[in-house]
């Protein structure tokens, strides 16, 4: 198979499809691989380097899409992207669909097969392919969150993990999945005072297990959370409904309990944010600020360790781009349920019943 690597157009986003390492796995199978010129070059991987794995190397994103048949991405297609897409092709990378209308509309009018990494699923029903990015969101979240704590970035003024003398500070994350536990590790580390709170009473317990009590956990009713965010300092949204939309489980409202300098951070972002004031940032411009509140809503917090982010996906991406290298898409996803799970959008209709229950008119128009 032709599989293509464009570069991520993104802004700030330096992430790749595919890794040299991954390439000769490729190319060692008698597959023909096409990266974009300069695809790795944000995180030290060379035209060469992958030259040496055996990739062909074309100067434009326009000659990796007239080549290849299986395009591997990192981030959702810009829409000059989806305009290169054709019935023939067959897209794998994120896609976050339920938060992004314009997006869907042009893969549906496209005619590709769209395979989203956020909902391929394991044995145990789990996101195999949002996991090492969760890993990875979790734990810059609280980073990010210290960060904007601090006074001069327009925080309260306040260090995470306090010092003799003086309490730290308050951390609630909203979801006690896998961004919310690499979260909460990262703040216990950092000394702070950690709540997780979670609608799922077995995974609080777990959860409370896994800390040995060091992190306090609790129902994630509306009211339990109005009173935490009170008294927080910051805030970690790390909700997950599979291919849908986050709820919103901070209000407008609420806000105007909390503590001025207090500091979002909406990893739930890609899905919509869980936060009713929340909006798509980027790393250029990361924070603004509602009624005294600091808000960090950046849509691609793993770029900002590209490298580390791109070792890590591709870890967990690649078996899968192997077998739909091998068998070819169609035998690929008739073979695997779970590959199959991630099939968003195909022939021009959704397919996978999360983003149908938020666009319900696009479901019409495309049957």
């Amino acid at each position: 198979m032709r599989v293509g690597v464009p570069k991520e157009i993104k802004s700030n986003e330096y992430r790749v499809g595919l890794t040299p390492a991954a390439t000769a796995e490729l190319t060692a199978r008698g597959h023909e691989v096409v990266v974009q010129s300069s695809a790795g070059e944000g995180i030290d991987f060379t035209d060469a380097d992958y030259q040496e794995a055996g990739a062909r190397i074309v100067p434009a994103a326009e000659a990796v899409f007239e080549s290849a048949d299986l395009i591997v991405k990192v981030k959702e297609p810009q829409l000059p992207e989806c305009a290169l897409l054709t019935p023939r092709h067959t897209l794998f990378t994120y896609l976050h669909l339920a938060a992004d209308r314009p997006q869907t509309e042009a893969l549906l009018q496209s005619g590709a097969t769209c395979i989203a990494y956020e909902t391929v699923t394991d044995a145990r029903g789990a996101l195999p392919l949002l996991r090492p990015m969760s890993e990875v969101a979790g734990r810059m979240s609280v980073q990010v969150g210290a960060r904007f704590l601090e006074k001069e970035q327009g925080g309260r003024g306040v260090l995470l993990g306090g010092v003799p003398g003086v309490e730290p500070a308050r951390v609630v994350v909203l979801g006690g999945g896998v961004s919310g536990l690499n979260a909460a590790q990262i703040a216990l580390g950092m000394r702070a005072d950690v709540t997780i709170f979670d609608i799922s009473t077995v995974r609080l317990a777990e959860l409370d297990g896994f800390f040995d009590g060091k992190v306090k956990t609790a129902f994630a009713s509306r009211a339990a959370i109005a009173e935490a965010v009170a008294e927080a300092h910051l805030v970690i949204g790390a909700v997950l409904v599979p291919g849908g939309a986050a709820p919103k489980l901070v209000t407008r409202e609420m806000l105007k309990t909390m503590k001025r300098g207090s500091v979002l951070v909406d990893v739930a972002i890609d899905q919509g944010g869980c936060f009713e004031t929340s909006r798509a940032t980027t790393h250029q411009d990361p924070v603004f600020e509602v009624d005294g509140i600091v808000h960090y809503c950046v849509a691609n917090i793993p770029g900002a360790v590209a490298r580390t982010s791109t070792l890590a996906l591709n870890n967990t991406t690649l078996p899968f781009v192997l077998n739909l290298a091998d068998r070819g898409v169609e035998a690929a996803l008739a073979a695997d349920p779970h590959l199959r799970n991630g099939l968003n959008v195909a022939g021009g209709e959704i397919t996978h019943p999360a983003v149908s229950e938020v666009f319900p008119d696009l479901v019409r128009s495309a049957a």
